[in-house]
């Protein structure tokens, strides 16, 4: 049996050393062989160069380097097929772990045993996670919608950390969209999953990457590349507010024809203007959010470009995405 590990990296050579010696001291226990694939995400600092240095110390790192900074998303993207492409047994094995070492490397020796136990899918799902006031409340948040609005359901708590068969691997490859979200694609794929729970640690080094803007757009992908909910929810504001007018009109001719009062002022006319028009921003907002979508699927162009490799000459792919 062989072990892939995929790891994106963005700005991250405090860390990729300390990862790959604590993968290389849990790793050798599970499989006959393994190997280390970091991509890196257009990392502006000396994360490259890091990791061509481990390649050279340790053949088992292979690394990838996108053209620039895709996301994390599609540089999970360009791991998966590079992992695929060099694992050949069914029996053959890959794990998806962040590399700030928030996915710890010793939560990999569960994982491996819950598919020795017939599941196809062990997923780590964070009973608690270190983080700051702000940022942990909206991950909540974010946790907490994707549960209850996208179909298949995922589990609360599951990130991109897991461990899976190479069929599962090869199935989430041949899924074809750029919004790509990887706990939303592994689902989706279905098979025997199950999940590990643990306590996620604060980062090794350094800030968080993932920045406000980067986990909005995530956030949004997961929501609306799995849920036609918000579409739904836009009919629906629209009824309650053609039935709020209407309420509202009945009301005004009662207190025309029936009181003989007439409502003086123009306050009910413009709050009337002001909400019809807030309606309807919000539902050409959501509208707006599944056409740019179908936009970005028609133009068809890559998930990630790559602009050189080390230890995977001999199967070097330039870009990614059908």
């Amino acid at each position: 049996m062989k072990i892939a590990v995929v790891a994106p990296v963005y700005n991250e050579s405090e860390t990729v050393p300390v990862l790959y010696e604590r993968l290389a001291q849990v790793l050798p226990g599970l499989a006959e062989e393994w190997e280390l694939i970091l991509v890196n995400d257009g990392s502006r600092d000396e994360t490259w160069q890091t990791v061509r240095e481990l390649h050279e110390r340790d053949g088992r790192v292979k690394g990838l380097s996108l053209a620039r900074n895709f996301g994390q998303q599609a540089a999970l993207a360009a791991g998966l097929g590079q992992a695929e492409r060099r694992l050949g047994s069914p029996d053959d094995l890959v794990v998806v772990m962040d590399a700030d070492l928030q996915d710890p490397p010793e939560l990999i020796p569960e994982l491996v045993a819950e598919l020795g136990k017939g599941y196809d899918v062990a997923y780590a799902v964070k009973r608690s996670r270190r983080e700051p006031l702000a940022r942990g409340t909206v991950l909540n948040l974010f946790h907490e919608l994707q549960t209850r609005l996208v179909q298949p359901p995922m589990p609360r708590g599951a990130g991109t950390f897991c461990a899976m068969r190479r069929k599962v691997v090869t199935a989430i490859n041949e899924m074809p969209e750029r919004s790509r979200y990887m706990p939303g694609l592994r689902a989706y794929a279905g098979f025997r999953q199950t999940g590990v729970a643990f306590d996620r640690p604060e980062r090794y080094a350094g800030a968080p990457k993932q920045t406000f803007g980067k986990l909005l757009r995530m956030g949004l992908d997961a929501i609306f590349a799995y849920s036609f909910v918000p579409a739904r929810l836009a009919s629906l504001l629209g009824l309650l507010t053609a039935l709020v007018a209407l309420v509202f009109s009945a009301w005004v001719l009662y207190q025309k024809l029936i009181s003989g009062q007439a409502i003086l002022g123009w306050a009910s006319t413009m709050i009337s203007i002001l909400f019809l028009g807030a309606v309807q921003l919000i539902c050409l907002g959501i509208l707006g959010e599944y056409v740019a979508r179908i936009y970005e699927e028609v133009r068809a162009r890559p998930v990630y470009v790559v602009a050189e490799s080390v230890g995977l000459e001999d199967e070097d792919d330039h870009s990614g995405g059908q």
